[in-house]
C-alpha cells in the first residue's frame, strides 16, 4: 500500500504541476507542483531524486526522473 501511495502522489504532483521559467536563466524551465502531500512520501520521492523540495516555498520541483516515472504511472493508472 505504501508504494501505491507514493506512486499516486508522484502522479498527482505531475498532473497538477506546471512549467515555470527559471528567473535568472531565460529560456530554461522547471516543472513545479504544490507540496500538499504527506511529508514521508515527499521525503522518499526526494531521496529517489524524483522531486526537489524548496523548504522556503509551498511549491516543489518535479525532476526529469520524476516526470518520466509519472508518465509511466499515468499509463498504469489512467
Amino acid at each position: 500500500m505504501e508504494e501505491q501511495i507514493k506512486e499516486l502522489s508522484l502522479l498527482l504532483l505531475y498532473l497538477s504541476g506546471w512549467e515555470e521559467e527559471i528567473k535568472n536563466q531565460p529560456g530554461k524551465k522547471l516543472y513545479k507542483s504544490w507540496t500538499g502531500y504527506l511529508f514521508d512520501v515527499l521525503n522518499s520521492l526526494e531521496e529517489e531524486q524524483m522531486i526537489k523540495q524548496a523548504y522556503n516555498s509551498r511549491a516543489l520541483q518535479v525532476l526529469p526522473k520524476g516526470i518520466q516515472r509519472a508518465r509511466e504511472l499515468k499509463s498504469k493508472y489512467l
